[in-house]
């Protein structure tokens, strides 16, 4: 047994390798168990990723149902970060893939002048989505873009002094009328209060950017958000949205929002210790937390989330994003 594996209280493997998804089999075979697994190629002709590119409108986005009640917002950068997230992160797909690289330069298409991804929020500053969306196009193969190199500039720029990042418009003691309109028109982008603490959920969801790019992830800049987020681990939040710790709990795969799993695979990422006490104790957790199935649930703070619908199909994904934590800091011999 892997010493990784020896780390765990039940076998995750076999319900892994038994799911029946042979694209969560490839990954546990190549990541977990150091198999040669085949060319990732072979993946991108499945039907999961045939329903979503046949989907895609031909400027590169993908429709959302419905009616947009918001005009100023980008209802088609929203559903391009979403589809791409199945597409890279599930399926391993990249921008050799014609259609992956049309859905790129579509999402590149909404960078501003300034260096960040424009519209998930009307005009307005979306620091936690542009990192969010920069560490998909890294993965994708944008990792030497120049366009990903300014937008790590720009997010740099837009630091609190504290060194994390919020999610600006928070910052302002704002009503919910104010805030709407801010949303919902072309209004002019409010600056961050830099002197307000920073958002550990805004700050998880930017860090993943740096820690998938294999330079940024070593800055200093990158290092010191990280000390940050896990000194917040279990802890509120420090605005309203997504205020309460149980959010922490609430896992999701591929990631969109910030919680622990998808906190703890960027700083497994970077140069974090096993070692280190906040780390340590949230291994600890999942440790303690995981299924006598070999798996973990989708949500701890909420129980009755654990099997239903969607949750179901995604508890051997976070497993093999859990697994993988495992792996990188006591299968490589890394401490």
């Amino acid at each position: 047994m892997a010493s990784w594996q020896e780390q765990l209280r039940f076998d995750p493997l076999a319900p892994l390798l038994s799911a029946g998804n042979e694209a969560l089999g490839y990954f546990a075979r190549r990541d977990l168990l150091g198999e040669p697994a085949g060319p990732i190629q072979a993946l991108w002709s499945l039907p999961g990723v045939q329903r979503i590119l046949r989907k895609q409108l031909p400027n590169g986005a993908w429709p959302r149902p419905g009616v947009n009640q918001h005009p100023a917002i980008n209802v088609e950068l929203t559903e391009a970060w979403r589809q791409l997230r199945f597409l890279v992160e599930q399926y391993g797909l990249t921008r050799e893939h014609p259609q992956v690289e049309r859905a790129c330069e579509f999402v590149f298409s909404c960078q501003s002048a300034a260096g960040d991804l424009r519209g998930m929020l009307a005009n307005q500053y979306a620091t936690y989505y542009t990192g969010a969306i920069m560490a998909l196009l890294i993965q994708a193969g944008y990792e030497d873009d120049p366009r990903i190199e300014k937008g790590f500039h720009w997010l740099l720029g837009m630091r609190q002094e504290d060194g994390g990042w919020s999610i600006p418009l928070l910052t302002h003691k704002l009503d919910r009328t104010t805030q709407y309109r801010l949303t919902s028109e072309h209004a002019e982008p409010l600056e961050p209060d830099r002197a307000k603490p920073f958002s550990h959920n805004a700050t998880g969801m930017v860090l993943r950017a740096f820690a998938v790019h294999p330079a940024w992830r070593q800055s200093e800049a990158a290092l010191a958000a990280g000390r940050l987020l896990r000194g917040r681990f279990f802890q509120p939040d420090a605005y309203t949205s997504y205020h309460a710790a149980g959010y922490w709990l609430r896992f999701d795969y591929p990631f969109w929002w910030n919680h622990l799993v998808a906190a703890l695979d960027s700083l497994s990422r970077m140069d974090f210790s096993r070692d280190d006490a906040q780390i340590g104790a949230a291994l600890n957790w999942l440790v303690r937390h995981q299924r006598a199935d070999g798996l973990w649930d989708v949500a701890y703070a909420r129980a009755q989330e654990r099997e239903t619908g969607r949750s179901g199909e995604m508890r051997p994904w976070i497993t093999l994003a859990i697994c993988r934590l495992f792996h990188r800091w006591y299968g490589s011999g890394k401490s």
